[in-house]
């Protein structure tokens, strides 16, 4: 791993990493998005995970032109969690973040996530509303994030946040075992120990395309979803919620069929998952069709 040497130019408050692996196509874009930001306190931290199109270049022009722009280069390519572990062991900010090279920052989104943490002192996490666009920058509709009581019903905290350094340091960071749903295992097990503070404002844009980690590692990504959800139910919550949360695993899963998840979830409490019958009915016809078609 390299890493530019630092200055002694006192620590911003705030820490954004963007992990970057061959993603030139939107990289300008994305890096412009965060250094057009109207609250300028932050360093933006660029990790090169192994990349071999054009963005080490892009990334380098950046620094070049920002002192605010550093870079973390990987020697070999490690993965999303990897790297933003990485990325934020070399920040110095008391607040932080991170975006993909594939999204956009509204220019007010710092100022009002470092807002909402200042007139919450009690608080840890803010996470705020997005504007979802396809890979042509189409809108397709705003993402409205949720409370984190729903949380273990699905990734509700969305892809605009901002947290205090400690929550990092207390969890040890992002799990390198969890390609595609490390951050959705950071908020559950933020959500153990933190206070959560949603914005309802569109703070940011995430876009949709074809090369997603998330289009890419669907199947894998349903299956370590499961995982870290059932790892994460408290032993004390009530049947029928368990069961309830098993059910809407289960039929989240497109890749395959997940009998063995209704089959805990009818053991928890059979209401559930005779109340979505006709739906786990319809998703086994889809599976059936698929595996015979393949």
């Amino acid at each position: 791993m390299g890493t530019e040497a630092l200055d002694s130019t006192p620590p911003p408050r705030v820490s954004m990493i963007m992990p970057v692996h061959n993603g030139a196509r939107w990289l300008a874009d994305a890096i412009a998005s965060v250094l057009a930001q109207d609250f300028t306190d932050f360093e933006l931290i660029l990790v090169d995970d192994a990349s071999r199109d054009d963005s080490p270049a892009i990334m380098a022009a950046a620094a070049a032109r920002d002192p605010r722009v550093r870079l973390v280069r990987l020697k070999a390519n490690q993965g999303l969690p990897a790297a933003l572990n990485h990325g934020f062991a070399a920040a110095r900010g008391e607040l932080h973040s991170w975006t993909s090279d594939d999204n956009l920052l509204r220019p007010h989104m710092l100022t009002r996530l470092v807002a909402t943490l200042d007139t919450h002192p009690d608080a840890d996490i803010v996470h705020a509303d997005f504007m979802l666009i396809d890979e042509d920058g189409r809108e397709l509709g705003r993402a409205q994030v949720g409370p984190v009581e729903r949380l273990l019903y699905g990734n509700n905290i969305g892809a605009c946040f901002l947290y205090r350094a400690r929550v990092a340091r207390a969890l040890g960071g992002y799990d390198v075992r969890l390609f595609g749903v490390e951050d959705y295992d950071f908020w559950l097990r933020a959500a153990q120990r933190f206070r959560f503070v949603a914005l309802h404002e569109d703070l940011y844009i995430y876009r949709k395309h074809g090369g997603s980690l998330t289009n890419q590692r669907s199947d894998e990504i349903q299956a370590l979803t499961a995982e870290i959800v059932e790892r994460a139910l408290p032993a004390t919550l009530p049947a029928r919620i368990r069961s309830e949360i098993l059910v809407g695993l289960a039929l989240r899963s497109q890749g395959r069929w997940r009998l063995d998840l209704v089959g805990r979830a009818f053991r928890a409490h059979p209401a559930p998952v005779v109340v979505r019958l006709p739906a786990l009915a319809r998703w086994s016809l889809v599976v059936a069709r698929n595996r015979f078609t393949a």
